[in-house]
């Protein structure tokens, strides 16, 4: 099994006679261990067209050092990575699980070894006054090689060689990650330009843009003059592109809230492609919101069943003297088999197209006769008109015969306004962001009532099923409590939607 923990490092380039300075005036730091030398060997695993680094993701098996294993680090933020790891095994067999994690990158590819690293490492331990390791510097000499099998990239027959500092908290803070690398400036190193030695090593072989890289462009154009249309489109289309994937991996762990942001960055690249069809070539993005509304449904499985499992266990824990009811691990049980089903949708050939096509567009922006228009001048309109459709789905709440669907069309339409104005936010400002919050005002106040309307239904499905006369007392109980929420919430409706004003974007 995976173990998982965040890594948190800086690193930085220093030449061969760079002499590492005195590091126990750094805050906190107490005294400095004495320094521990490893001979490490990494062989690193991708595909043929480097699709794991062109994400800035490493998976490597190591030999040497008190961490030898498999490794696969993913990017989590400012200096920090998510590094899972396994054991040795068998050293070209990727552990299953951590070929599964990288299966959205992947997409069925092999993975093979496209890299090696050997590496000359003194350790020293920077320690508080208690003897802990508040962080650990590694002094690198690296010797890096590109394997070079036909097909495979450009790459060198003889090996790089470099010298890298690194920096990686344990117990200390960002304060002393700061300091570390200011006294490591301050005594002749650079910070590196890559996060990562296989970076280096591979820069300027991988030809692979990313959505990540296609989204620092697109908000690059934006900061350069009046963005077109197209442009503010498809820079919110990357944005939400790169989340799907940066949460996919997630999602196969059951991390909490995974699946639900992943199921929200497919809703609002499939409500985006329906609010701004003016901009963008329908031929090419109406097929796809088909596959997206099938993913969101996928996801929603699970995400239903968890929201209903975390809601009930927080009831029941909030009720006196009742011990966890049968019915509450039925439901748990019911989700871990939706996982198990999501998990198999997620390595499914269906599901690896949507991200290629997806990337294409991110790549071949598929730009409609209106793209070229101004932003500020066409994003309006396409808001105010998202907005419009809002307004008559509400009003026919008070006429309809089936006031429960029309609550439901206006929830959705609610969201799809709300993501109509958050794609117009870095062009529009604030106007649009008022937009965002009275569209997700609206969609919080449907939402409560339907989630209690939901939670009902599930508790008077789980009574006609107990035979347990506790169990029934407790369902009755909550039955009652969903049913007063759903109610409350309900009469919120009418007063928050007087409460917001129409948009006012031109």
């Amino acid at each position: 099994m995976a173990v998982k923990h965040v890594e948190i490092e800086r690193k930085y380039d220093a030449s061969a006679d760079f002499t590492v300075p005195e590091l126990t005036g750094l805050p906190g730091v107490a005294a400095v261990g004495d320094p521990e030398t490893h001979r490490l060997h990494a062989t690193y695993f991708d595909t043929e067209d480097l699709r794991l680094a062109a994400y800035g993701i490493t998976l490597r098996r190591r030999r040497g050092g008190p961490d030898a294993g498999w490794h696969l680090k993913m990017p989590a933020g400012p200096d920090s990575k998510d590094e899972l790891r396994a054991p040795l095994g068998r050293a070209q067999a990727v552990p299953a699980r951590l070929a599964t994690l990288v299966a959205a990158y992947t997409r069925g590819r092999p993975l093979r070894p496209v890299a090696t690293l050997e590496t000359d490492r003194t350790v020293l331990r920077l320690l508080d006054a208690s003897g802990g390791v508040l962080a650990e510097v590694a002094d690198d000499a690296v010797t890096g090689r590109v394997l070079l099998t036909e097909g495979a990239v450009n790459g060198r027959a003889t090996g790089d060689r470099w010298r890298e500092i690194e920096v990686e908290l344990d117990a200390g803070d960002r304060a002393l990650l700061k300091a570390a690398g200011k006294a490591l400036r301050k005594a002749g190193a650079h910070r590196a330009a890559s996060s990562s030695k296989l970076g280096r090593l591979l820069d300027g072989e991988i030809r692979r843009p990313t959505p990540k890289e296609a989204l620092g462009s697109a908000l690059a154009e934006l900061d350069g003059g009046e963005p077109t249309a197209g442009q503010a489109v498809m820079a919110y289309v990357a944005a939400q592109v790169q989340a799907l994937l940066a949460f996919d991996p997630k999602a196969r762990l059951a991390e909490y809230d995974a699946v639900h942001r992943m199921r929200v960055a497919t809703r609002r690249l499939r409500s985006v492609l329906q609010s701004y069809r003016p901009v963008l070539d329908r031929e090419r993005t109406d097929p796809l919101r088909d596959e997206l509304k099938w993913l969101a449904t996928e996801l929603g499985e699970v995400r239903d069943l968890e929201v209903l499992r975390m809601r009930f266990t927080d009831r029941v824990a909030g009720l006196d003297d009742i011990g966890e009811p049968a019915w509450l691990e039925e439901l748990a049980k019911a989700e871990r088999s939706a996982y198990r089903r999501l998990n198999a949708t997620l390595k499914s050939d269906r599901y690896y197209a949507v991200l290629d096509a997806l990337e294409g567009l991110v790549a071949d922006p598929p730009l409609g006769a209106k793209a070229g228009r101004s932003a500020a001048r066409e994003l309006p309109r396409l808001v105010e008109r998202a907005w419009g459709r809002l307004a008559e789905t509400y009003a026919t709440i008070g006429t309809s015969e089936d006031p429960e669907t029309a609550r439901h069309e206006t929830r959705k339409d609610a969201k799809r306004a709300r993501y109509a104005a958050e794609a117009a936010v870095a062009v529009l400002g604030d106007p649009a962001a008022r937009v965002v919050r009275n569209a997700k005002k609206l969609q919080e106040v449907l939402g409560d009532y339907q989630d209690g309307v939901i939670a009902s239904r599930h508790l008077k499905d789980a009574a006609a099923r107990s035979t347990d006369t506790a169990d029934a007392f407790t369902l009755g109980v909550l039955y009652g409590i969903e049913r007063c929420e759903a109610g409350a919430a309900l009469s919120r409706l009418e007063g928050t939607w007087a409460s917001i004003p129409a948009p006012s974007l031109r």
